[in-house]
């Protein structure tokens, strides 16, 4: 159950409005959460306990204070207690929410939907006004800092290497535990690393304690010491060395695997950060810090869609930002992005299972235009291929024949079909030489034909005269809403932690720019 909410009921109205400039960007945010059911806005209303704030209300409170470059929770309260626009989205001027209530409001997971529905009446509305159109998305990437300290780095490689030295010093502990005769029999052999073996051992070093105090309550005063206790002091030791450095070790390590995912490093401050090369390095030494890698697709400067990714680079990122985006709703001819996106496997899924065309050039494709390139002979590119025996002929006349087809799978589990082509045997000196490695092994070359296939494409598609017009259109598209939301709403860094919420804040900043950019 939520609060009556009717901002057109207020003993303030009168003087608010006039108070008002025409076009000021409160009437855009109003009209527009207006403009979505109340059905969709009160799905998740709750009919227990009091009654809840209105979806509605804490849109436009937070929609209009990230437009005013506002981020912080006790900022927007306040800002909500003494602003003028903002008593005008509240309606009521004696119920203010709270800053926990705003907090809470735009972490919550369960608000992702609500989010998400904005967006989606956000398009059909610049569709029904004919703002956008089916021509291209354009799509690229930023990287946003995390609410987090830059100092609290976990790397991957560093949590394998002391797991790996903690499991050499656990399976020496092992050994010495058989030496005591203590009963580890029922740990496998391979499986004496892991933290339920080394608490079975812990188990096991408890039994044969209470055993030996048993043993050594019994016994009478031995010449030169008991043996029993010499032995309990040394397993005493082992039980100590488990329960307080290897145990909780082990623990921490696989607790940190199961954090890292396919991530090479996560943040302790807010473990679903991971550590990027940022563009804003005021030290000049390409420190790493804590964010998250956000991607936008845009069209006409509004963004439509977005997404807040874990992983650095862009080009793992492109297919599950392609697979959220609606191609019914925005049925585009054209994805539209930088170099950073080209790949085999992305050209593939664009073309092959979504049926658009790419404007994306590959890493290489300003070099390979380059006359030096083109010239340079010790490019299989620039090689003569026959194709009547499937053939290459380098510069120096070496003949290259077919000789087998492989495969190559990437970490990522993407496979690469290639041909390898082998240089022929020769008796003449000279080309023997040539057709020779350094090592004396006949010299090969690897042709990924699709590859070569796809860059052909790209290539055509970018020199075309339809598409050189949209490609051009790039960079006025996505980097003038980068600009927008970090220089002018001053949105750097994240203000909420964990991946969930930061989507839920970087769609309602990008959102407050959308509709910045509407009202003006």
């Amino acid at each position: 159950m939520y609060q009556q909410y009717n901002n057109n009921q207020t003993s303030l109205t009168l003087p608010i409005e006039l108070g008002l400039p025409k076009g000021h960007i409160v009437y855009v945010i109003n009209a527009f959460i207006d403009s979505i059911p109340a059905t969709v806005l009160y799905a998740n209303e709750s009919l227990i306990g009091r009654p809840q704030y209105s979806p509605a209300t804490l849109l436009k409170i937070l929609l209009f204070a990230y437009s005013r470059q506002t981020f912080s929770g006790r900022m927007i309260e306040q800002m909500a207690q003494e602003n003028l626009a903002m008593k005008y989205l509240i309606g009521d001027p004696d119920v203010v929410p709270s800053y926990r209530t705003i907090n809470r409001f735009r972490s919550d997971p369960k608000n992702r939907s609500l989010i998400e529905i904005m967006y989606l009446y956000f398009r059909q509305s610049l569709i029904n006004n004919g703002i956008i159109n089916h021509e291209a998305l354009f799509i690229d990437g930023t990287k946003i800092n995390a609410d987090a300290n830059k100092y609290s780095f976990i790397w991957r490689k560093s949590s394998e290497k002391f797991e790996a030295r903690l499991d050499v010093k656990t399976k020496a502990l092992y050994h010495d535990l058989i030496q005591e005769q203590v009963n580890v029999a029922m740990i496998a052999e391979d499986d004496r690393t892991s933290v339920e073996a080394l608490r079975t051992a812990n188990s096991a070093l408890d039994q044969e304690i209470g055993q030996l105090d048993k043993e050594i309550a019994a016994e009478k005063p031995v010449v030169g010491g008991s043996a029993k206790k010499r032995q309990r002091r040394r397993l005493k030791k082992f039980q100590h060395l488990i329960q307080t450095d290897y145990l909780p070790r082990k623990q921490k390590y696989e607790e940190q695997q199961a954090t890292f995912g396919d991530r090479n490093s996560y943040s302790k401050t807010d473990h679903d950060a991971t550590f990027m090369r940022m563009k804003e390095d005021p030290m000049l030494n390409g420190q790493l810090k804590p964010g998250y890698n956000l991607q936008i697709a845009t069209q006409s400067q509004f963004v439509l869609y977005y997404q807040v990714n874990q992983r650095p680079t862009d080009q793992r990122t492109l297919i599950p930002f392609l697979e959220k985006i609606d191609f019914e709703q925005t049925p585009v001819n054209y994805i539209v992005a930088d170099a950073g996106y080209g790949s085999e496997q992305n050209y593939a899924y664009i073309n092959e299972t979504l049926n658009r065309k790419a404007l994306i050039p590959y890493t290489m494709y300003r070099k390979e235009q380059t006359k030096r390139y083109r010239n340079d002979p010790q490019k299989f590119q620039n090689w003569h291929y026959n194709t009547g025996d499937d053939s290459y002929t380098d510069h120096h006349q070496i003949h290259f024949s077919f000789l087998k087809r492989t495969t190559r799978t990437d970490k990522y589990g993407y496979t690469r079909h290639y041909k390898v082509y082998q240089a022929d045997e020769y008796g003449d000196p000279e080309k023997y030489y040539w057709s020779r490695t350094p090592k004396d092994h006949p010299r090969q070359i690897s042709v990924n034909e699709n590859w070569q296939q796809q860059k052909e494409t790209i290539r055509q598609q970018l020199s075309s005269p339809e598409g050189g017009a949209i490609f051009a259109k790039r960079k006025i598209e996505d980097e003038p809403v980068f600009g927008n939301l970090k220089a002018n709403l001053g949105f750097r860094r994240l203000a909420v932690r964990g991946l969930s919420a930061a989507t839920n804040e970087i769609g309602i900043a990008l959102m407050a720019g959308n509709l910045k950019k509407l009202a003006q």
